[in-house]
């Protein structure tokens, strides 16, 4: 695990920030690279002195951001019949983008920042913004904040543990846990407020 962490480290040096945009583009967009890959070897390299940690979360939120964008405009110009064709092309399941809908339905625009902050939702959550029509402004303002958060506790997580690379094998589960953990708290509290103020 040591040398496959360090592997991707040294692989993070080589391609600098540019490659770290494009890595975090690709992770917003239908090929889903996770960003665990990028974003925790950004961290690291940043505590090892390689690169520097703001334009390493500067290069993963834009691209994050870009990627975003790309699948919004992608939808919005394609349309779901198109995407639930394509979709098993890019490993993205009918079932998958039918429930990711239904998300989006139930909650508004609030399902975005949530999505940004959850594995699996996080990389197809633009495609119901772009099928709803979801305000450009908004969009941006909670891709751009959920995006931030996470490649935050990545890259943070990286930088802090990145001595003791074992610790992250054995607790990236439970970062996982709680990123649903705090969705959940989100979305629980928007929906109570919303009910609220009808």
């Amino acid at each position: 695990m040591h040398s496959f962490i360090q592997l991707l480290v040294d692989f993070v040096s080589d391609i600098g920030y540019l490659g770290l945009f494009i890595g975090m583009f690709l992770e917003s967009t239908l090929i889903p690279i996770p960003a665990e890959l990028v974003m925790i070897p950004a961290g690291i390299a940043a505590q090892q002195g390689v690169i520097n940690i703001y334009f390493a979360m500067l290069a993963g939120v834009a691209g994050n951001v870009a990627g975003a964008v790309f699948s919004y405009y992608l939808a919005l110009s394609i349309g779901r019949r198109i995407l639930l064709k394509i979709g098993k092309y890019f490993f993205i399941k009918p079932e998958t983008i039918i429930r990711i809908e239904r998300f989006f339905g139930q909650h508004g625009h609030i399902s975005v920042f949530i999505g940004r902050l959850l594995p699996g939702f996080r990389h197809f959550i633009s495609l119901p913004a772009g099928l709803a029509k979801m305000d450009m402004r908004l969009f941006l303002v909670y891709t751009t904040l959920g995006s931030t958060i996470w490649d935050a506790v990545l890259v943070g997580l990286g930088f802090f543990i990145g001595a003791n690379q074992e610790l992250i094998h054995k607790n990236l589960h439970l970062i996982m846990i709680a990123a649903f953990a705090i969705c959940a708290t989100i979305a629980a509290i928007y929906i109570r407020c919303r009910k609220f103020c009808r």
